[in-house]
């Protein structure tokens, strides 16, 4: 990935803000702590460079467990897409 994109900045709401400046440049301002939301997962934050957006690094196969694990990110990659969906 690097070999395209280079070293890309992590977006600001995973940033540790230990300074006023950094809090006030919105350094982790917008952080959700997954846990702490409906349904355990905020399906609207974005973890990755915006110039990578989602990716996907794992895809399950049709057998087994994977099945159900892929049925499950499935339904995860719905939600995201509809949480960033503008209203």
């Amino acid at each position: 990935m690097c070999r395209k994109t280079g070293s890309l900045p992590v977006p600001l709401a995973l940033r540790n803000a230990p300074t006023k400046l950094m809090r006030d440049l919105g350094y982790g301002g917008k952080y959700q702590y997954d846990p702490d939301v409906a349904g355990g997962i905020a399906f609207d934050q974005q973890c990755f460079p915006d110039a990578l957006g989602e990716r996907q690094y794992y895809q399950p196969t049709t057998q087994g467990v994977e099945a159900r694990i892929a049925e499950k990110l499935d339904a995860i990659r719905k939600h995201r897409l509809a949480a960033k969906k503008p209203e």
